[in-house]
């Protein structure tokens, strides 16, 4: 038998153990689906079967009364989604473009400063001036609060993902590569345009799946800086729903008037939160497929090179 037959033989799996690792995935997929499988059913569960099962898979009653109540104000929802998608894939093609710029920069080892700019960027993961100094800059000097600019600029780079991207570019890109296209006269942006950004696509989609849910998932910007109701985003408008129902019901006063009684008798609140869940983590679980083939990739490059 060859070298190679034998390499082959042993970089196989006994077609037993193969079975077994794929109904031993399958069974753990399940066991992960179950939770999003429970929330979808809870959401159109009555408050009733809530009270007397729990969170079932089997309700004693269904209902659309949470999605009923987000229906009546459907048009704030709608502007709430529509202002979440616009800051969510504009913030993520910005924050993309300055740190893949960033990371190319501090990549580059002829560059006399990279040591410098590197050390400014982590300096920035240790310190941090706090919320109060953060607010008063975004408010009183830059004037960007209540405005579409408070979820893009604040926002824009961060540290951590730049130093992923830069080691992308270190391990994935070959120095000789850059050496080849500046002899041939290309300028660093050409570089950067012509081979840089093809090259990592996997980086740039693992930072742009991390970028697209911490953006989609950001209500405490939209509560800190949004008094406009057409760009509060969808989180921080369904985290208000949440609180004012939470607040009529536990505020003594109306809950002792007759019609505070029946207020809070036609109230959704456990399938609320439910169906406020489903509505949230839809857009996102379609997004996923998009990135996951180039997120596998881009994590597996940047833990065994970097």
């Amino acid at each position: 038998m060859s070298a190679k037959q034998k390499k082959s033989r042993f970089n196989q799996i006994p077609s037993g153990w193969n079975a077994a690792f794929t109904v031993l995935l399958l069974l753990i997929s399940l066991f992960m689906l179950m939770p999003l499988a429970l929330v979808i059913i809870v959401s159109f569960s009555s408050e009733n079967s809530i009270a007397l099962r729990g969170y079932s898979f089997v309700p004693l009653e269904w209902t659309l009364q949470g999605y009923e109540y987000l229906a009546k104000i459907g048009d704030q929802v709608l502007a709430s989604y529509r202002i979440t998608i616009i800051h969510t894939a504009l913030g993520t093609a910005m924050s993309l473009f300055v740190m893949t710029m960033y990371a190319y920069v501090i990549a580059q080892k002829n560059f006399v400063m990279r040591k410098f700019f590197t050390w400014m960027l982590f300096f920035t993961m240790l310190f941090s001036g706090g919320l109060v100094p953060h607010y008063i800059m975004n408010v009183r000097y830059l004037h960007i609060d209540d405005s579409l600019w408070i979820f893009l600029l604040p926002s824009l780079a961060s540290a951590y993902n730049v130093i992923i991207l830069r080691t992308f570019i270190s391990t994935t890109i070959p120095d000789t590569l850059f050496e080849a296209a500046r002899i041939d006269g290309a300028h660093h942006f050409r570089i950067y345009f012509s081979i840089v950004l093809p090259l990592f696509k996997a980086g740039i989609a693992t930072i742009a799946l991390f970028n697209v849910v911490g953006r989609w998932n950001d209500w405490f910007t939209g509560m800190l800086y949004i008094k406009n109701p057409a760009l509060i985003p969808i989180q921080t408008m369904l985290k208000n729903i949440q609180d004012n129902i939470e607040f009529l019901k536990q505020n003594a006063e109306v809950a002792g008037t007759p019609d505070g009684l029946q207020l809070l008798n036609n109230l959704p609140d456990q399938n609320l939160r439910m169906a406020c869940t489903v509505i949230v983590i839809v857009p996102i679980l379609c997004a996923y497929p998009f990135f996951q083939r180039y997120f596998v990739q881009g994590l597996t490059v940047g833990s065994v090179k970097g």
